[in-house]
């Protein structure tokens, strides 16, 4: 059964505790020292703003680096682990919701990694979201975005679930809900001789949609990319990082 949810979100201590040790495959050099090069080029030496900065999975390594970054954070779960990280205890961190949680100063850059644009479940809470991001940016500053392509693509006709993850420890499923164009992933992991079942709902989002949503908050696109490599965004592309800039 699902717990209810508490005041750290969908992820309190008890997945916390875990959660580096699942997303291992997600903190290997390989797949972070890219996105640290290229957050740390856009910031130009300017501080950098993380939304949902989880247990510093980017944060921290982009810190050790030489930018200094705060945190956003829900779940105070999570952000507790940051400090015990060798250079996290640089990074401050105010718990809140990101659509709407402020910092008493701007930042050259913001960003948003792993589809957690998708955490705020209302179109309204996501235009809110790049409306305060744009508060927070100094002028010509960028907001960056990784998040999927909605996969209704690859669905067969009146489909509505896609396997995303299946392992021996682990198995997650995609739950559409395209009239409301929401998302409920499902994970299924296998700890200690248990099932434990965790449930999150997403509202997903498209690409133009968030060009719009950019506009409104008075940000224009600047690029577009299929992956942190800087490879070209085509209609194969199973994901994107946008960036966006301050206009002014």
């Amino acid at each position: 059964m699902q717990a209810s949810v508490g005041p750290d979100g969908y992820f309190d201590e008890r997945w916390a505790a875990t959660y580096d040790e699942s997303t291992a495959a997600m903190s290997t050099p390989d797949a972070v020292d890219p996105v640290v090069r290229f957050l740390s080029a856009l910031a130009e030496g300017g501080r950098a703003l993380e939304l949902g900065i989880g247990t510093g999975r980017i944060g921290v390594p982009l810190a050790r680096c030489g930018v200094p970054v705060h945190g956003i954070e829900l779940s105070q779960a999570m952000a507790a682990h940051i400090s015990t990280k060798p250079g996290g205890e640089s990074i401050g961190v105010t718990i809140g919701d990101f659509a709407t949680a402020t910092v008493d100063e701007t930042f050259s850059l913001a960003y948003l990694v792993f589809n957690t644009i998708m955490n705020l479940t209302s179109q309204d809470a996501q235009v809110a979201c790049f409306r305060n991001v744009s508060a927070h940016l100094q002028p010509g500053g960028f907001f960056v975005i990784e998040v999927v392509v909605p996969g209704l693509q690859r669905l067969a006709p009146g489909q509505v679930i896609q396997d995303f993850q299946i392992s021996e420890q682990s198995w997650g499923l995609d739950e559409y809900d395209v009239v409301h164009q929401g998302l409920k992933s499902h994970s299924f992991r296998f700890v200690d001789g248990e099932v434990r079942h965790k449930a999150v709902p997403f509202r997903y989002v498209w690409p133009a949609e968030l060009d719009l949503m950019a506009k409104i908050a008075g940000m224009d696109l600047h690029e577009r990319w299929a992956d942190w490599e800087r490879e070209p965004f085509t209609a194969e592309s199973r994901q994107h990082i946008s960036v966006w800039q301050k206009i002014g």
